[in-house]
């Protein structure tokens, strides 16, 4: 019951802190007019030109400061995995704020270039990868359900750069309509909140449930500002650290194939991408009237209201099947 009770306070203040951040943030963010630049090739989204971004400063801030509220009241302790996990999160979030920033400054989406953008990743994912090791952790791929055991070796320093890279850029490539990416994030960071702690019992993971539960509750203050019509974006500031975060979430909790079943949704929002240019390159023709898919069915004439809660619910049942693959199975 206690580790069900610092999960709701941990949720509770993570969502409160974000709301109430938001508040005096979105303010800023107009004053200073950090704005988003929509691509000239999503011409239905042309109204939204203008609209403050970089707001996943709000609950990168409000996950933060949550986690040094608690430690300072002596509710969590703040574990290695912890300072591990804070390091990816922050490092990202300071990769998506440059991009963010150049873009704005040079009123573009030509923000980091793709090598220099992948060049910071692999150092971070280099650290990690340090870091991981130094505290302990082993490179060994666990498949839960079919109990088969896979030592990588130094191999699991590519897997690791793959799945970091990967995963943030998928929650990147969802995050076209408001509040499609954090909202699937928050269902994410929820299952694996719920994950870590079923499996606490066993791997002592009740520290980084706690850290998802905040973060679910930061996401969930700042969708009040990002659902349609959106007031703000979070950005790459936001997206970049959310799907790495999450990927090094899977990593230190050994549920890294649980990852392809909790983000269903950005790997298929992906897969259309790579599918598209494939396609094209190939065969010269489209597969979708316009990727990533969200974007098809904007092209199909969906409203973008429910697309979003078309894609929620497909992540809501991605969720709960990772759940129940990453703990009973």
């Amino acid at each position: 019951m206690l580790i069900l009770a610092k999960s709701i306070l941990a949720m509770m203040i993570g969502f409160l802190a974000s709301a109430i951040l938001g508040l005096i943030i979105l303010p800023i963010l107009r004053r200073t007019k950090i704005r988003q630049n929509i691509s000239k090739f999503v011409t239905m989204h042309s109204k939204k030109n203008g609209t403050p971004t970089m707001g996943g400063i709000i609950f990168i801030l409000s996950t933060f400061f949550s986690i040094l509220l608690l430690f300072l009241l002596g509710k969590i302790d703040v574990s290695y995995n912890i300072i591990i996990i804070l390091f990816v999160f922050l490092s990202y979030a300071l990769i998506g704020f440059l991009d963010d920033y150049l873009n704005i400054k040079r009123k573009n989406n030509t923000g980091l270039k793709k090598t220099q953008k992948l060049l910071l990743q692999i150092l971070v994912s280099v650290v990690f990868y340090y870091l991981y090791t130094k505290g302990g952790g082993n490179s060994i791929l666990d498949i839960h359900t079919l109990n088969i055991k896979i030592d990588l070796g130094i191999m699991f320093s590519g897997f690791i750069l793959f799945l970091l890279v990967g995963t943030s850029n998928a929650v990147n490539i969802t995050d076209g309509l408001d509040g499609l990416s954090g909202g699937l994030s928050l269902i994410a960071f929820l299952a694996f909140g719920m994950i870590s702690w079923g499996a606490s019992w066993v791997t002592g993971n009740q520290d980084i449930a706690v850290f998802c539960f905040i973060l679910t509750g930061a996401i969930l203050g700042f969708l009040l500002y990002n659902t349609h019509p959106a007031k703000m974006f979070m950005g790459d500031t936001g997206s970049l650290p959310l799907g790495a975060t999450l990927a090094s979430v899977a990593i230190i909790t050994n549920h890294e194939l649980t990852l392809v079943v909790v983000g269903g949704v950005f790997v298929i929002e992906t897969l259309s991408v790579i599918i598209q240019i494939a396609s094209i390159k190939i065969f010269k023709k489209k597969v979708f009237l316009m990727s990533p898919l969200h974007h098809h069915f904007e092209k199909l004439g969906w409203q973008e209201t429910d697309i979003v809660k078309l894609f929620w619910v497909v992540g809501l049942i991605s969720g709960m099947a990772a759940i129940i693959f990453g703990v009973w199975l």
